[in-house]
């Protein structure tokens, strides 16, 4: 196999401590071959995109996959330590999640049920797929190449229906409890670190809410609320002898959209979904959150009006009370760059184009190409500055740098550093001239 890059290995050295050295050689040949090829990234493609650079019978890497002893999770651990220290390595974390729909039809697919596809749903339609939905969990970057933050994928889990768990005799776990294990993931390896998450509504539920509430030394959580949510006072504290079993809440406060009515607005002016600025008016209060049988939440909750008319009203919480309006709002519309992440992982990177059917295999794959995301986009930071220049699109009005322009950056990169470096093509690729070989290059590496 072709030695790594140089600028590679740093990262590489993170991921190599999932893999047995044989296991990590083939791993890293088709890490590379699935950033260079175009179209599905099934292994065939893969081996076809590299040729002779995969050595060893095709099997072998069919292998890494389906049987060869690895650990995804200990995978994630190397990319979220490497994301930490070299991009956030002071203060809190922002982090977000959500969940998404990989087609993947087939009669012996593992984990295969119909769900609801949210991209191509509307109000009035919805969609149904039959495939996957992944619960991903990201953490948000701010590179200086762009004005908005980057959602890197770092843990994924699968969702598994109702009727799937109940023929395998399996206990149903909800999107949002799914969620609640990759965060305690995310926690227990960096006790040191504090994260904020942000999360839509299908993650603003109470048990997650108090999940966060007990682990809040290292944990907030930043959701949709509930116009109606079931809102209390604190329980009186007892003064004297206590008779009887302590009251587990205070008196019954106004639902927050009766609170709304009545409470006057603020003002404010926030960063808005997409990195823009938005006009708006804000009511907030802190109260506690009841779910019977549960017990109570603290929650700073808040209603947003948007002044210029074209997004609807919002309620939003958190379950730190000191956290302010304007930093609650801003924190949830950052989660919006994981719906740009989901996009380009189709447009780019041949999510929903893997065939592979065994439990390893799926439960393998599709993560891998969440992954992928962020190590093209940590390799991008990491070029030398004429590696990315010569490969960016310019137009007038465009500021920031791209998802397209870091791939085709990166398998530029691999072609002139990996592929053309090997003992066999150096002289002939010096050979050409500067022209031919800057057309070859475009050829060699489109965006999609």
């Amino acid at each position: 196999m072709r030695s790594i890059p140089q600028a590679a290995e740093p990262l590489m050295q993170e991921l190599a401590g999932a893999f047995t050295r044989p296991t990590f050689r083939r791993f890293t040949v088709l890490l590379f071959a699935a950033i260079l090829t175009t179209g599905r990234r099934t292994v065939t493609n893969l081996l076809r995109a590299v040729q002779t650079l995969a050595h060893g019978h095709p099997s072998s890497f069919h292998r890494v996959f389906s049987r060869c002893r690895w650990f995804h999770w200990r995978l994630a651990h190397g990319l979220a330590k490497f994301i930490l220290g070299h991009w956030v390595p002071e203060g809190p974390v922002l982090i977000c999640g959500d969940d998404t729909v990989d087609e993947h039809r087939g009669k012996k697919v593992y984990g295969k049920a119909c769900h609801r596809d949210a991209v191509r749903s509307t109000h009035s339609f919805t969609a149904y797929r039959w495939g996957h939905k992944w619960v991903v969990l990201a953490i948000l970057v701010k590179f200086p190449f762009s004005r908005r933050l980057w959602a890197l994928p770092v843990l994924v889990a699968l969702y598994r229906s109702k009727d799937w768990n109940k023929k395998h005799q399996r206990r149903h776990k909800t999107p949002s409890e799914l969620m609640q294990q990759l965060l305690a993931g995310l926690i227990h390896w960096f006790p040191e670190r504090t994260f904020i998450f942000a999360g839509d509504g299908g993650y603003g539920t109470h048990p997650l809410a108090r999940f966060a509430h007990r682990h809040r030394s290292h944990l907030t959580l930043v959701s949709r609320f509930y116009s109606d949510a079931n809102l209390y006072a604190p329980p009186p504290v007892v003064k004297g002898k206590r008779t009887g079993r302590p009251r587990k809440k205070g008196r019954k406060l106004a639902a927050p959209e009766k609170v709304v009515k009545r409470s006057p607005r603020c003002r404010l002016t926030v960063a808005w979904y997409g990195g823009g600025q938005r006009r708006i008016e804000v009511v907030s209060e802190t109260s506690y959150w009841y779910k019977n049988g549960a017990g109570l939440v603290p929650v700073r909750w808040v209603f947003v009006h948007d002044r210029d008319g074209t997004h609807r009203d919002e309620y939003f919480f958190t379950t730190d009370p000191v956290m302010t309006a304007r930093m609650i709002i801003e924190t949830f519309t950052a989660r919006w760059s994981i719906e740009t992440t989901f996009q380009e992982l189709r447009a780019y990177l041949g999510l929903e184009t893997t065939r592979g059917w065994c439990k390893k295999t799926v439960l393998r794959m599709a993560p891998c190409l969440f992954g992928l995301y962020s190590v093209v986009t940590l390799l991008y930071a990491q070029l030398p500055a004429h590696h990315t220049k010569t490969a960016t699109i310019e137009w007038p009005g465009k500021l920031d740098r791209t998802f397209s322009d870091a791939i085709t950056s990166v398998r530029r990169w691999l072609w002139s550093e990996w592929v053309f470096a090997t003992p066999d093509h150096p002289s002939a690729f010096s050979k050409l001239s500067r022209p031919i070989r800057a057309v070859l290059l475009y050829a060699l590496a489109p965006a999609a």
